[in-house]
């Protein structure tokens, strides 16, 4: 099934739009314009009123006013390079039009002495004198009618101006096609929409300013669509994986009783409700495929261990994938116990294992003898065999999109999947990134957890704070010391680091001081981790925030250096990593003078509240969507119309709708269906597209 015909003239070729050449076409294509489709999808973004009015008197300058006049006589330049004037009237009031550069015989031409003309444009007062320079309109009576009274403002790009894009623009819309309707017929009644060829139509003449916000009737239908596309991508993967059978694995409780008897502390409601919800899905016969999503803190890992031993109790296997070897070691230091406690058989694969221990583990492996195996991406790389894989969980990969989770899904023959991540992510965001899961949220602190003190304090401070802190050292406690984040290159981050750990060193003393960056060999800087954790260092300097993942409950101080040059969720992981044991902790934020209006904002945000749902909100509302995820490897959808931050109500309605479409008609084959796959090509969502023609 290809592209449906009466799609072809909107993706016809930009050049066949008046006025739009070869030149122009390369200048479009900076606004991502390459088809009259994308031009149909790029509204006004304002508007101007050209209303005639009866006069320029009382009228308050500066601003564009549309009023008759009659061309009263001509002042042409008297010396080069200065304007020629027009003086003309109202009938009540005179002014001057101005003209820099002008041709004399088109300026006769278009402003005949004697003659009634309608004038459009900004009136200024200069030198006591009203003056309209270079009017944008100047028309015969006649043809007053052919300027519109609300006249739209188009975004624009060097080598297109507002008068081609507007005949393009209307051109491109004079090619729409009437479509059949693919919303669900009760919402649109519900909404008001309107049609969608009628939505374009009034997208692109509003009548007055109010028809360009985005939440006029006609906007929000355009918007819906985008949203409605995209989740129909998202629900159709979702399709796929649920109808790809699972295996039922029914929790019996026999191994997760020794392990809740163990604990040091009574789970949270917000961790007994995920257990429940990641159960049910285990325990039916279609794949799971659910995100845990938790603040830093919120106790991710216990979640994740009853669901590894809701696997084994079934009789399976289960995965903990993590990010890094230094997380996937923490991982299994804080389960072992956990484990031992159930009596079940633990054991750890990363790159590193090789020779005859790596080939012993592949054995118990594929012999079932290893019950739960925990690791970096190694685990899924080939000739690493599973006896019966139940449960892959994947930690803090928010670098892990659709097509990846689709793959590992595709490791085991009916592996449920559960996706973890400490990175709160606004509800529109996590719609729209992960909507083809299932979410399950943690919004609750365990006991115990003692709450961090954060201030803010300028880089003109810093021997102030390095006195603080070795009197902190002193009494046996740790800090860490995060070095700037400098994107422009790693040897200029990494001179700075080395640079602080000496003088570090040199104040605190020779032993106390560690130091891991990314570029150290990966035994060094497990000697440098342990070092830490075993306490013998008390201070530890790292450049990346992804290094210091590691929990060290003795570890109370954390100073970042530079806090300024990292983002909001950045630093509040940062700050997660102190506050996990009984002691008071500290997190410094060290910043620059002067700080900009944002960074102040940002660093404000993170001393005044340690909520990570809020400080994501404030993320997104400060950088929007793309940078809170990184476009470039989230595989966030980018939207013309829709807009994240404020219709994030959209999304979770178009999430509603198509995945009730597509339970009711999976292969999208019922007329309205039909009228779906439609929209799918016109927005051009390819791997929808390859999906149903593959299901």
């Amino acid at each position: 099934m290809g592209r449906p015909e009466a799609l072809f003239p909107l993706f016809s070729d930009i050049e066949t739009l008046p006025g739009v050449g070869a030149k122009t076409a390369k200048a479009f294509a900076n606004l991502h314009i390459l088809c009259p489709k994308d031009l149909v999808l790029t509204l006004p973004v304002a508007g101007i009123d050209r209303r005639l009015r009866p006069g320029i008197e009382g009228f308050p300058a500066p601003g564009v006013i549309t009023v008759k006049v009659k061309v009263e006589h001509h002042l042409p330049a008297r010396t080069k390079g200065r304007p020629h004037r027009v003086d003309v009237s109202d009938g009540t009031t005179s002014f001057q039009l101005v003209f820099f550069h002008a041709r004399l015989e088109w300026l006769d031409r278009q402003l005949p002495v004697g003659e009634e003309r309608i004038v459009s444009g900004k009136l200024e007062v200069f030198d006591g004198i009203a003056q309209m320079v270079h009017p944008d309109h100047i028309l015969t009576t006649d043809a007053a009618a052919d300027m519109p009274e609300f006249e739209p403002v188009y975004p624009l790009t060097q080598g297109v101006s507002q008068k081609l894009m507007a005949r393009a623009a209307t051109a491109a819309v004079g090619l729409c096609p009437d479509l059949a309707e693919w919303i669900d017929p009760e919402l649109k009644v519900r909404e008001e929409w309107p049609h969608w060829t009628e939505a374009v139509k009034d997208a692109h003449a509003p009548k007055g300013s109010s028809d360009i916000l985005p939440t006029t009737s006609i906007r929000a239908r355009l918007a819906y669509d985008e949203l409605f596309a995209h989740q129909l991508t998202l629900a159709l993967a979702r399709g796929q994986s649920r109808r790809r059978k699972g295996r039922p694995s029914k929790a019996t409780g026999k191994l997760q009783g020794p392990v809740l008897s163990v604990l040091p502390y009574v789970p949270t409601n917000a961790q007994m409700r995920a257990v429940s919800e990641i159960q049910e899905d285990m325990a039916d016969g279609h794949r799971m495929n659910r995100l845990l999503q938790g603040d830093v803190g919120s106790g991710k890992t216990f979640v994740a261990l009853m669901a590894l031993l809701a696997a084994v109790e079934a009789g399976g296997q289960g995965a903990l994938m993590a990010p890094t070897e230094i997380l996937a070691r923490q991982h299994m230091q804080g389960l072992r116990p956990l484990a031992e406690a159930a009596g079940v058989v633990l054991e750890i694969l990363t790159g590193r294992d090789s020779g005859s221990e790596r080939k012993a583990k592949l054995v118990a492996l594929a012999a079932g003898d290893i019950d739960i195996l925990v690791g970096t991406h190694a685990l899924f790389q080939k000739g690493v065999e599973f006896h019966d894989l139940r449960l892959a969980v994947v930690d803090e990969q928010h670098r892990f999109g659709v097509s990846q989770r689709l793959q590992l899904g595709r490791k085991s023959v009916a592996a449920d999947v559960l996706v973890m991540t400490a990175t709160p992510i606004p509800r529109s965001l996590s719609l729209a990134q992960y909507g083809d899961m299932d979410v399950s949220v943690l919004d609750e602190k365990p006991p115990g957890r003692t709450p961090v003190t954060t201030a803010l304090v300028s880089t003109g401070r810093l021997s102030e704070v390095v006195d603080r802190l070795r009197a902190s050292l002193d009494e046996g406690r740790q800090a860490y010391w995060v070095c700037p984040l400098v994107e422009e290159s790693e040897t200029l981050g990494l001179a700075a680091a080395e640079d602080r750990f000496k003088h570090l060193r040199a104040t605190f003393g020779e032993g106390r001081v560690g130091l891991v960056h990314g570029q150290m060999p990966a035994a060094q800087k497990d000697a440098a981790m342990a070092a830490f954790v075993a306490g013998e260092t008390r201070c530890l300097v790292a450049t990346t925030v992804i290094e210091v993942g590691v929990d060290v409950a003795n570890a109370s101080i954390m100073v970042v250096e530079r806090a300024e040059t990292f983002g909001l969720a950045q630093l509040h992981q940062l700050r997660g990593r102190v506050g996990r044991g009984a002691k008071a902790s500290t997190c410094l934020l060290m910043y620059q003078v002067p700080l900009s209006e944002a960074g102040r904002r940002r660093l404000e945000t993170l001393r005044d509240t340690d909520d990570g749902f809020r400080i994501a909100e404030e993320d997104l509302a400060m950088r929007g969507a793309g940078d809170v995820l990184g476009t470039a490897q989230s595989g966030m959808p980018r939207f013309r119309i829709a807009d994240l931050e404020r219709q994030a109500g959209l999304m979770a309605m178009a999430q509603k709708d198509a995945r009730r479409l597509i339970d009711m008609d999976p292969g999208l084959t019922s007329p309205r269906g039909i009228a779906a796959r439609t929209l799918l090509w016109l927005l051009e969502q390819d791997k929808a597209i390859e999906m149903i023609s593959v299901g």
